[in-house]
């Protein structure tokens, strides 16, 4: 029996072209969900929440697929550093962070669109932080401008230079897409990865 289609809910090239490397066929779509966190919510449970929102925003278009949908939220000393939206709140996360350990939770959620079965998993990866410069977190954010990006540290560009070390599980998970988990989530699917 054939698999379902496969859809990336998000508009990341960056998640994108992970996905893409396991070599499965699939489509994009646009989400559209509003990321704010909710009064009181932990970091995990926020990225898990709007992974699953995400994949549940695309569903009704896609009633015969399974859906993906991925989200990423950083915490230091229990404060969510999410999307900054602009400079001046991306020069603050990067203050704050600087030489300390930082928490990345990405959520990842596959729902199975004709059952509405959302199976979810959470991945931590914990960064420490370069003691940061003014001028450098400047420079950074001149360049790559990472101001939809959890934390504004863009792992896959520029921002690789301001972190002194990355523990995890999976190096996907930083750049948002944890392929590991997934792969597992997949295969519970009966979605052969390789």
């Amino acid at each position: 029996m054939p698999s379902p289609p496969l859809i990336l809910a998000s508009t990341s090239p960056f998640r994108r072209e992970l996905l893409g490397r396991l070599g499965l066929p699939f489509t994009t779509a646009n989400p559209a969900v509003d990321e704010s966190p909710l009064p009181g919510e932990e970091p995990e449970a926020s990225a898990l929440r709007l992974a699953e929102a995400k994949a549940r925003a695309v569903a009704g278009a896609h009633g015969e697929a399974l859906i993906i949908g991925s989200d990423q939220v950083a915490c230091l000393d229990g404060q969510v550093f999410g999307k900054p939206g602009n400079h001046a709140n991306a020069v603050r996360q990067l203050q704050a962070m600087r030489g300390r350990r930082v928490t990345f939770f990405t959520g990842v959620c596959l729902l199975d669109a004709r059952s509405g079965r959302a199976r979810l998993r959470s991945v931590p990866t914990v960064v420490t932080f370069r003691e940061l410069a003014d001028a450098e977190i400047e420079n950074y954010l001149r360049t790559e401008q990472p101001y939809n990006c959890a934390g504004s540290a863009k792992s896959e560009g520029l921002g690789i230079a301001l972190i002194a070390r990355i523990e995890g599980e999976d190096p996907n998970a930083l750049i948002g897409l944890p392929l590991i988990a997934l792969c597992d989530l997949l295969r519970s699917e009966n979605v052969a990865v390789v």
